[in-house]
């Protein structure tokens, strides 16, 4: 096994970088090309047909199925002619990747020739099968029917030479199997939700979107390594691996020179992007050694979870041409930075405002601290919920590992805003307030700066942070659909928006003034969610232990997070703004705890069969190589020299033989709790069973490993080394 890992560096120093043919093009010249955007619906579709699918895209009207077998001649023949023979409806299931199954445009003929054919019922609607997606109950094995219905809010892209349909995906029942469906319904109710609130403010406006940038970040692997890996190939990690004698310490990789390689990776993979669409801004290093980001400007959530799914596509074949292998897992490598997928959400209106964003004067500034405060409430009232949508078994890793925030949820907004709170809180009475307590407010409010952004620090330990203008999720995973805790976050805040205009109009109706009902809404608000706002460090024990006697939960295995998912109140906030059933929601609790149980069972499986299988040997091996030498030493000094010399080959001996034997019987107890956790039906009983019974033994046997790794001669290793992996 060892000359494989020495095979795989000798291939790593002798790559050489791809000669990429220089885009000699203005970006502006080939950004959007391979997109059925409005520009080139407007060239392909005749005037009726480009106003209906306007009109479904802004205003979420119903496209008549004439008009859409028009559309779809439209977009067949700007496909065809940019070289597409296939066709995909492209969706995503809730196995958190993407799915798609090509048909051709070709079509037999009567007289045995063949035409380019796509009709308008192709385009609307499909049946794939949909059994072997997760389902978490909702669909028997044998029930394979699903349909995917096309989501014209995100226009249709062509990759390679088929033509890709973004679609919802839901079952013959008519429930959600994917990300998308529930999301478009939480951006419906946020919509109508906060247009309601903005009547307070602006009755000009009349819709409001909600906005999405994400920071994706991840690792780069050299191809020959990976390979030579089977833990990452098959888990995402490293199950084993001593740390590097330098990694990170010096903080040199972090906003570093991009390497040469990397860099060409990179050029290509955003060429790419940008022809799809995607407006990819920003690129580099990471705190770890060959840790990336890649960041787009902000777009409309929908469209931007579909970007970001298409992204990691992207990247992921992109790298393959360069000999390299991208890692969106959280925790790839021990003990240094992991990776996440910030998530920075805002909403906006119809009329150009930023609802996150300070104005100019006190009307404008009302509005703003009305829909901050009313996010904080949420983010109170449904912490539990929003720490479920990020959790998972790569995560667990992450959480609070000295490069993340904590799996407590915690709101961060900065000294300035800080101190507009307090004195919303300390000058608001549920009385009626005085002309001069009004006047006092009112100079308050409108002396905060229009912007904010250099007025807070980005606290990094915070999960939840005010950024300037808008939040910034932090907590999410690298390698998880961001859907998720988007459909939680709109859901939830569309709710607190309904609650505060409820309440905001029973003081009105009692002949309290508007701004004054605002006020006193915005002040019980903030009262009641003052234990979640935090602006110290998250990674601190202090923090741990003042989270605890504010009531903050601090829920740090998934198991337990999933929970949230089916409580009465998720399902009452789910069910009231009809984006989720019950039934849905124990299905995606199900779902995410079966995922979880088979990510621990094949990193158990693989972990066990490197451990047995490979390193044993190795060290059996090498302790052979020594026992011989101490052998030709007593032989050639005689026992009493020898054993003047000291026992060091023997203390040796004698602790690979202690890590062997601990290896043997951590593996084989890891064996058995398996079993018992498979022959549980229970799936969360089995969730809670793999975590506390079988996870724990990963760490236990990878400290024995590592413990030989160093005792090893580095030529009998067989597995590439972190100090290898590391540093391309």
């Amino acid at each position: 096994m060892a000359h494989i890992r020495f095979k795989a560096l000798e291939l790593l120093y002798s790559r050489e970088i791809p000669k990429l043919e220089l885009n000699t093009r203005r970006t502006s010249e080939y950004f959007g090309e391979n997109v059925f955007n409005r520009r080139t619906m407007q060239e392909y579709l005749s005037k009726e047909a480009f106003e209906h699918i306007v009109s479904a895209i802004d205003k979420g009207c119903k496209i008549d199925r004439k008009i859409a077998t028009q559309i779809a001649s439209g977009i067949k023949a700007w496909a065809v002619n940019k070289g597409a023979t296939h066709y995909t409806h492209w969706f995503h299931p809730l196995n958190g990747a993407t799915a798609e199954k090509h048909d051709a445009f070709f079509e037999p003929t009567a007289d045995g020739g063949a035409i380019e054919n796509f009709r308008g019922e192709l385009l609307v609607q499909q049946e794939p099968d949909a059994s072997s997606f997760p389902n978490g109950g909702i669909r028997n094995t044998f029930e394979a029917r699903g349909y995917t219905a096309w989501d014209p809010s995100s226009p249709a892209f062509i990759i390679g030479t088929t033509l890709c349909i973004p679609t919802i995906f839901v079952s013959y029942t008519g429930e959600a199997l994917d990300y998308k469906t529930p999301l478009i319904k939480s951006v419906n109710a946020l919509d109508k939700a906060a247009v309601d609130v903005c009547q307070f403010f602006d009755k000009n406006v009349e819709k409001v979107i909600t906005n999405l940038g994400w920071e994706q970040e991840y690792f780069l692997v050299d191809e020959a390594l990976f390979n030579a890996r089977p833990d990452l190939a098959l888990t995402g990690r490293t199950l084993m691996g001593h740390a590097s004698a330098k990694d990170q310490q010096l903080d040199d990789h972090y906003f570093g020179s991009i390497p040469d390689r990397v860099s060409a990776f990179m050029r290509e993979f955003e060429y790419e992007s940008l022809r799809l669409g995607i407006p990819i801004k920003t690129r580099h290093n990471e705190v770890a050694p060959n840790q990336y980001e890649c960041a787009p400007i902000y777009e409309e959530a929908n469209l931007a979870v579909d970007h970001n799914q298409l992204i990691m596509d992207l990247m992921s074949k992109t790298a393959k041409k360069h000999k390299l292998r991208v890692l969106f897992h959280e925790k790839p490598f021990k003990d240094i930075n992991g990776s996440g997928k910030h998530n920075n959400w805002s909403m906006g209106t119809n009329t150009g405002v930023n609802l996150l964003s300070p104005g100019k004067n006190p009307k404008s500034n009302l509005q703003f601290l009305t829909f901050l405060i009313v996010t904080v409430k949420a983010v109170d009232v449904y912490a539990d919920l929003l720490r479920a949508t990020i959790m998972s078994a790569g995560n667990e890793h992450r959480l609070g590992a000295s490069e993340a925030p904590p799996a407590i949820i915690s709101v961060f907004l900065g000294t300035e805003l800080t101190k507009a709170l307090k004195g919303i809180e300390q000058r608001v009475s549920t009385k009626k307030m005085t002309p001069d307590e009004k006047t006092e407010l009112k100079l308050d409010i409108g002396k905060i700066p229009e912007i904010l952004l250099d007025n807070t620090d980005r606290n990094r330990t915070s999960p939840f942070a005010f950024t300037g203008n808008r939040f910034e999720f932090r907590a999410v995973g690298s390698s998880q659909n961001c859907a998720a805790p988007m459909i939680a976050l709109n859901t939830a805040v569309a709710q607190q928006l309904k609650e505060f205009k409820t309440e905001v109009d029973k003081l009105i109706n009692k002949g309290i003034k508007k701004d004054e009902a605002i006020f006193q809404i915005l002040k019980k608000y903030i009262v009641e969610s003052k234990k979640i706002l935090f602006e110290g460090n998250g990674y601190s024990e202090e923090w741990v232990l003042e989270a605890e006697k504010r009531g903050l939960s601090n829920i740090k295995d998934m198991p337990q997070a999933t929970k949230a998912f089916v409580s009465e109140k998720a399902i009452k906030l789910f069910e009231n703004n009809s984006v989720l059933s019950k039934r849905e929601l124990e299905a995606r609790q199900e779902i995410r705890q079966e995922i979880y149980v088979k990510k621990i069972q094949i990193e158990a499986r693989v972990l066990g069969d490197l451990a047995i299988n490979h390193i044993v040997p190795t060290a059996i091996k090498y302790q052979n190589v020594l026992i011989q030498n101490v052998q030709s030493l007593k032989t050639l000094l005689g026992d009493v020299e020898y054993n003047n010399m000291g026992n060091t080959q023997i203390d040796t001996i004698k602790n690979i033989s202690t890590n062997i034997k601990e290896i043997k019987e951590l593996v084989n107890e890891m064996i058995e709790e398996r079993k018992i956790g498979n022959n549980i039906e229970n799936m969360e009983a089995r969730a809670e069973h793999y975590n506390k019974k079988v996870k724990p033994y990963l760490e236990l046997v990878r400290y024995r490993i590592d413990k030989l790794e160093l005792i090893i001669d580095d030529e009998f290793w067989p597995l590439p080394k972190y100090r290898e992996l590391l540093f391309l």
